[in-house]
């Protein structure tokens, strides 16, 4: 594929890396259309890896023969747009990671129960609105034995350029979708529910019984108030995590990093006595 010089802002085809907002890259009126923004060589790697289709690459030119180069040579067919780092940061409105960013073509949305087909641990995130957390969580899910990740639809978009980024092309490793469906609806699918939350009802992370359960839905919510009063009442565990020196709560992306070491389900039990 030939390698196209940019010396314009409005030269045709590289709308896609800097025009369109995110909501238009999702195309929520033609999903089958829709596009999403890897950045820097080795997230673009990964999710070459995973089987994403590539549409189109900015690179800066010192990265064609550099960085880029591996990843150019398997992208033939697509077209690969140069230019200045100064040109290509009044582009996109930020200095590009590693000097390269992959336009690639957004999945088929999934089922849930396609999703969570096998899995015995699966995460719900519920209304996480940062671009960070969410792609934190999905690096500590890809790292600590997550099979499935499940977002309501008030969350952030897993495939935002800056939760990719975050997670280090781990929301490329970790099967996901959307749950549209109560939180009861896992039930229908073999999983008990357990939502992160403070109450007075809530059981300590480490109680035997919620490491020894088959399957499990681990519920986070939002960075400020939680889970919603209904979806705590529609768990069938609250779990809490204890805390020292009065804490009285994690940050979600570190709560779940938590929740997910605690609650895997390779956990050692020890039957006899009950105790982990």
């Amino acid at each position: 594929m030939p390698i196209i010089e940019i010396t314009s802002l409005a030269h045709p085809g590289v709308e896609v890396f800097g025009t369109l907002t995110e909501a238009q890259l999702r195309n929520r009126l033609e999903p089958d259309k829709g596009v999403f923004i890897a950045e820097s060589p080795k997230v673009i790697r990964v999710a070459l890896d995973a089987g994403y289709e590539p549409l189109a690459l900015l690179c800066e030119r010192k990265h064609i023969d550099g960085d880029a180069a591996d990843i150019i040579s398997r992208c033939a067919d697509i077209p690969v747009y140069t230019g200045s780092r100064e040109l290509l940061a009044e582009l996109t409105g930020y200095v590009l990671t590693r000097g390269v960013l992959c336009a690639m073509r957004r999945p088929q949305p999934k089922s849930v129960a396609n999703v969570c087909r096998g899995a015995r641990r699966v995460v719900v995130i519920n209304g996480v609105v940062d671009t960070t957390n969410i792609g934190a969580i999905f690096r500590s899910a890809a790292a600590l034995g997550i099979d499935a990740v499940l977002l309501t639809r008030n969350s952030c978009d897993p495939l935002n350029r800056r939760a990719v980024r975050v997670s280090m092309g781990s929301v490329f490793l970790v099967p996901w979708t959307w749950l549209d469906g109560p939180l009861s609806s896992l039930n229908d699918l073999g999983f008990r529910t357990a939502a992160m939350a403070l109450t007075d009802n809530s059981v300590s992370i480490d109680a035997p019984q919620l490491a020894s359960e088959p399957r499990l839905a681990i519920v986070m919510g939002t960075e400020g108030d939680g889970l919603p009063h209904d979806v705590i009442a529609d768990a069938d565990y609250v779990v809490r995590i204890p805390m020292a020196h009065g804490v009285d709560s994690l940050n979600v992306a570190a709560a779940s990093a938590v929740a997910f070491w605690e609650l895997r389900a390779d956990k050692p039990v020890d039957r006899a006595s009950g105790l982990l």
